[in-house]
């Protein structure tokens, strides 16, 4: 990468003191380039004075001064081709003119003011050059040129004394604006990439962040509703096994089993964490391209997505356990259950599985209806139960206030609507919408819209 212009400027030994100039080197040449000039015009100022009868110190000194002049050549260099012009008619300065109109080109004075100082430069020359050769031919008796000599020569002295320095200039100071913009470029190009960088770097903290808020809602989900019914089939084991062994037995059978199956379905995501560890690798090694963010995403998106994840013809099963618990829940579908996308099922199972989960933390011995819908373009689920039975043992089931919150989250990244609250009877609703055609829109996680709620 180039260098900053803090970083030039410290680098280079300037001397920004000095009036106009930047540099030691450029103030050494504009010093030497105006004692060159005033040297030549102090002595072309001797031949003045003699051809015009002024004293020849006054000529001299004359010369010396109007040769300095280019001391100051890129302070004002209008003010040094005006001199030049100035002293075309007494033949002085020839330095001066080519430095002079160089200058003029490669500054930054508007074009228009550069092209009429090199006409005027230009016809003057050629006045002059043109006067001088015309006396020359004329003194000369044996020489007979044509008529076409004179002005033919004045035009290629005029030419010649006055097109290559413009031409040159001009082509120094676009090249030195083509390196000032492209120095530019690439210091604005470094601070955007660093921008992208720190950018990077959030989104990959972001994906970070996200990814474990999806693995503890996960977690959560699996571990609470097993566990949920596990302690309250404990409970109901402490409560009959005195009066009834052999249902005592089958309890704790049941309770054997679904420990089991909470085990399992953590070994799983254990599993699923534990190949993950691999994508988020770079993100550890603190350097994060934004390709490696946009891959970690999908993956993530593909975890969840998981075949092996729940199914909807899963939801006889669910509620048969919480049945197996003493909860009274009533199941209803309708329309024909259809293949829908892995994360809709995976959804529409997660929210009825978190809803009962519920029932059996806060409204033990509730009455409880799960109905599903099969429609068109999406499919809808409510779980609803009605006030908590008094007489009914409370498990005490401790709670983290994040199921709702979770339920919220995951239909909201899918695009649907989420509603919760109690109702009038004195129970609770949860109903959730899940579209599954191809307008399906996913929300990323984070930026949902409150006005599907």
């Amino acid at each position: 990468m180039t260098a900053t212009g803090a970083d030039r400027e410290a680098a280079g030994s300037t001397t920004r003191g000095y009036w106009w100039w930047e540099r030691r080197r450029s103030v050494a040449l504009d010093v030497g380039l105006a004692l060159v000039s005033a040297l030549e015009c102090g002595l072309e100022g001797v031949e003045f004075a003699r051809n015009t009868g002024i004293p020849v110190p006054v000529g001299v000194v004359f010369g010396l001064l109007a040769g300095s002049v280019l001391l100051v050549r890129r302070r004002w260099p209008i003010v040094v081709v005006l001199v030049t012009i100035a002293m075309t008619p007494a033949e002085m300065g020839f330095l001066m003119a080519l430095v002079g109109l160089y200058t003029l080109a490669a500054s930054e004075v508007p074009r228009r003011i550069t092209v009429v100082l090199a006409g005027m430069a230009l016809v003057g020359t050629f006045i002059v050059t043109y006067v001088r050769l015309r006396q020359s031919v004329a003194e000369q008796a044996d020489f007979g040129p044509g008529d076409w000599y004179v002005p033919l020569m004045s035009v290629f002295m005029a030419v010649g004394l006055t097109a290559p320095s413009v031409l040159f200039g001009l082509y120094i100071g676009a090249r030195r604006r083509l390196m000032e913009s492209l120095r530019e470029r690439a210091d604005s190009l470094e601070r955007e990439l660093s921008l992208l960088a720190d950018r990077a770097e959030e989104r990959a903290e972001w994906a970070r962040t996200e990814e474990r808020t999806r693995i503890a809602r996960e977690m959560h989900d699996v571990v609470a509703h097993r566990v949920s019914l596990m302690v309250v089939h404990a409970a109901a084991l402490q409560a009959v096994a005195p009066k009834d062994p052999a249902k005592a037995v089958r309890n704790a059978a049941l309770v054997g089993d679904m420990g089991r199956q909470a085990l399992t379905e953590l070994r799983e995501m254990l599993g699923v964490l534990r190949t993950g560890d691999a994508l988020t690798a770079p993100a550890a090694a603190g350097a994060v391209p934004l390709a490696s963010v946009r891959q970690a995403a999908v993956a993530a998106a593909a975890t969840a997505a998981s075949e092996d994840g729940p199914r909807l013809h899963e939801l006889e099963a669910l509620v048969a356990q919480s049945r197996q618990a003493g909860m009274t829940v009533e199941l209803s579908v309708d329309g024909e259950l259809r293949p829908y996308p892995p994360e809709v099922e995976q959804t529409a199972f997660r929210v009825v599985q978190e809803a009962l989960t519920n029932v059996h933390k806060h409204a033990a011995g509730a009455k409880t209806w799960v109905r599903l819908a099969h429609r068109e373009a999406e499919v809808a689920m409510q779980v609803e139960n009605g006030p908590s039975d008094a007489a009914a043992a409370d498990a005490g089931l401790p709670s983290g206030g994040n199921g709702l919150v979770g339920m919220r989250e995951r239909v909201l990244g899918l695009g649907g609507v989420f509603v919760s609250g109690p109702t009038d009877a004195g129970g609770f609703r949860v109903s959730a919408v899940l579209p599954h055609g191809p307008d399906q829109q996913l929300n990323p996680p984070g930026q949902f819209s409150p006005s599907g709620v």
